[in-house]
């Protein structure tokens, strides 16, 4: 039952709002002055609070304040003889949630006090899932014993406290993006932004105003201002995914904001400053790309001023058990579903599979048994593998990209042509997810 605390000087008033509530459904107590409902509000915590304004103690706003110092969330509902406008905007400064006008018409109470609750439930909903998300990026969540991953974790550990620059390499698959949370998260910073730009996937030209941002004019579709990620990151974290794919004329760009930390928008004049702290990633090799002359040594030095190298999971078998079970847990919860037990083949089978895709291909592996198993054990039958009774042959074998492209359609159809729905599982973005559909011909 939820408890309402009705603060007011005039008993008879507090008797008929008392009454009215307790005939709702709420349970209900009064105050007769500021001090004895600071009293009780700070003793029972009631859900919402009726407060008047005029008090015989204190000033009904200095009492709004002081439940609002202590408890931030408390929602509390201003009543008032007296509707003059300094006094309705001084409310809502000071944190009342509605202002209501005595006599009171009880029609509106309820409303109001209806809206109150829907509003505390879902601000209580987004805490949650904030919480939740940041739960997610834990060091302790990223799922792995091996000594490889134990190194990796150190890391984490150790930059996280700074805004040091990260370079983050590894196989696709292999989670560097979720390294890059976990960093974040467990920064000073965690509740700045963290934004992400996948540099593969926007053409070069318009790399450039993701990046910094536009002014009106500026080229034919720029018909306002924009901001670019590095002003929306602010003192948080940009995640530039597959740096390897910068254009030499913008790694020199990007090279410029991290020595001078301050950039203009594309066509502005403008100098804006940076505090973002940069996270790269790639799966390419460098150092090849160097030598090739295809990216700048200086901007790699830059980027790697603290560099983490994830293992493929191939190299670290002994971690699957463990990221089975933390997979399952994740993808039953997606999907409503209970399937939970792996029979000691099908495990051994899991373990023995190269998953060049990595921790991905394995997750991906997993949704399919999860949605083909019948009951709550997952059957070799049920995963996307070659078993002891069928092996491959010389015509079974089919290329990478076909692989690709028949998994890509299998969750397409799974997901019910859902394709923000399908981004997610397959763990790519969108214009990366429409490309593929594209050149892939696939069906929706």
């Amino acid at each position: 039952m939820k408890s309402i605390l009705i603060i007011d000087d005039d008993p008879l008033i507090r008797k008929t709002i008392s009454s009215h509530l307790s005939r709702q459904g709420f349970e209900t107590r009064t105050a007769e002055d500021g001090e004895s409902g600071l009293e009780a509000q700070a003793a029972h915590t009631p859900d919402l609070i009726l407060l008047d304004v005029r008090l015989p103690d204190l000033d009904g706003l200095e009492v709004l304040r002081r439940i609002r110092d202590k408890t931030p969330r408390a929602v509390v509902v201003i009543m008032t003889a007296y509707d003059d406008m300094k006094t309705t905007v001084e409310a809502v400064k000071s944190g009342a949630f509605e202002y209501l006008v005595k006599p009171l018409d009880f029609v509106a109470l309820d409303l109001t006090i209806e809206k109150a609750f829907k509003v505390k439930s879902l601000e209580e909903k987004v805490d949650y899932l904030v919480s939740e998300m940041q739960k997610e990026y834990l060091i302790d969540n990223i799922i792995g014993r091996s000594p490889q991953m134990r190194d990796v974790f150190k890391l984490i550990g150790s930059v996280a406290g700074s805004r040091t620059n990260v370079l983050v390499q590894g196989d696709s698959g292999t989670g560097k993006e979720l390294v890059a949370k976990a960093i974040h998260y467990n920064s000073p910073w965690k509740e700045e932004p963290f934004i992400v730009i996948n540099c593969s996937a926007i053409q070069d030209t318009l790399l450039e105003s993701e990046l910094f941002g536009h002014v009106k004019g500026a080229f034919t579709d720029a018909v306002s201002e924009t901001k670019g990620k590095f002003e929306i990151a602010g003192k948080g974290t940009l995640f530039l995914d597959e740096v390897g794919d910068v254009s030499p004329n913008l790694q020199s760009k990007l090279l410029r904001v991290i020595e001078s930390r301050d950039f203009m928008k594309v066509g502005g004049e403008k100098v804006l400053k940076t505090d973002a702290r940069i996270i790269a990633a790639t799966n390419q090799n460098l150092r090849a790309l160097i030598d090739s002359g295809r990216f700048r040594e200086d901007l790699y030095y830059r980027l790697k001023v603290v560099e983490i190298r994830l293992p493929s999971l191939r190299e670290r078998k002994e971690d699957i058990p463990d990221l089975v079970a933390y997979l399952l847990e994740k993808i039953n919860r997606d999907l409503r579903k209970n399937v939970r037990k792996i029979p000691p083949e099908v495990m051994a089978s899991l373990m023995d599979n190269p998953w060049r895709g990595n921790v991905r291909e394995l997750e991906n592996a997993l949704i399919r048994a999860v949605i083909l198993a019948r009951g709550d054990v997952i059957l070799l039958e049920n995963l996307p593998m070659e078993t002891d009774e069928k092996k491959p042959c010389s015509r079974d074998l089919v290329s990478l990209e076909q692989v690709e492209k028949d998994y890509i359609q299998y969750v397409l159809t799974a997901v019910k042509g859902s394709k923000t729905r399908a981004s997610q599982v397959l763990e790519i973005s969108r214009p990366t997810l429409d490309k593929k559909i594209k050149d892939y011909n696939l069906i929706i």
